[in-house]
């Protein structure tokens, strides 16, 4: 399983190295993440941009606390709103167990861009996982899942937003429907600066709902580069108490002629 992740990751780095190659060009166009809300980005990657998301999340499951990095989501600008994505494998890390560590699973992805429509911004998200990761953080299944960000613009300074998804994941060998709802408010702090507070929750077909209460932050460095920091608190028993996160995001463009 270790050389699926050195493959893996050497076509992370020869894409990134093939990226810095071209020059920093379309300045005017500003960087738009999925990091660090639960609802996915409304917006696609411009044609021929690169953007690489990364992060770092410390998660409080009821007193045992775990991590999970880089939280790598790749994405590329196939058309002029259409999307590839690789989510990379993230590696977790049980801070309570000894030995509880390895590899999840990776998955491809497309979005599409829908909108603007009727002043909305929206986009729809397929991807499909595969059991590429370690025993006991791999599903050991194909697992499907859509997302349906959408954005929406109250003022010069406040936006509302949010995001409904279905995932299949796979839990003791079938797969489980998830519905999610997710709802933000974000203002805009400075130019390079914003702030939002969401809500989201998961409605499994099995198991408990997890809901939770979401605060983030993000920073524009650069037009084309973002930090971000996030904390949230679960609102149900079958939430994770409460994480912390901190990432950084940069989108790499074709040089203009």
């Amino acid at each position: 399983m270790w050389r699926i992740e050195l493959v893996l990751l050497g076509g992370v780095l020869l894409a990134v190295g093939a990226a810095r190659a071209q020059t920093n060009a379309n300045a005017e166009v500003i960087i738009a993440t999925d990091r660090p809300a639960v609802s996915s980005s409304s917006v696609a990657v411009p044609l021929g941009g690169l953007q690489i998301e990364n992060g770092m999340l410390a998660t409080d499951q009821q007193g045992s606390w775990a991590l999970d990095l880089p939280e790598s989501v790749i994405r590329y600008g196939l058309l002029g709103k259409t999307e590839l994505r690789l989510y990379v494998p993230d590696y977790y890390h049980n801070l309570a167990v000894s030995g509880a560590a390895g590899f999840g699973d990776m998955a491809l992805g497309v979005k599409q861009q829908l909108g603007p429509l009727g002043g909305f911004d929206v986009s729809a998200i397929f991807f499909l996982s595969f059991p590429t990761g370690a025993s006991g953080f791999s599903t050991q299944g194909y697992d499907p899942g859509l997302q349906v960000p959408w954005t929406r613009k109250l003022s010069k300074n406040w936006t509302a937003g949010g995001q409904a998804a279905f995932y299949w994941p796979t839990q003791g060998g079938s797969h489980n429907f998830t519905g999610e709802a997710a709802f933000f408010l974000d203002r805009q702090l400075t130019k390079p600066w914003d702030a939002f507070v969401e809500y989201a929750g998961d409605f499994p077909q099995r198991g408990g709902t997890r809901q939770q209460i979401h605060f983030g932050t993000a920073y524009k460095i650069t037009p084309h580069q973002q930090l971000d920091f996030h904390f949230a608190f679960g609102l149900t028993s079958a939430a994770p108490k409460g994480y912390v996160g901190v990432g950084y995001s940069i989108l790499l463009l074709t040089s203009k002629e």
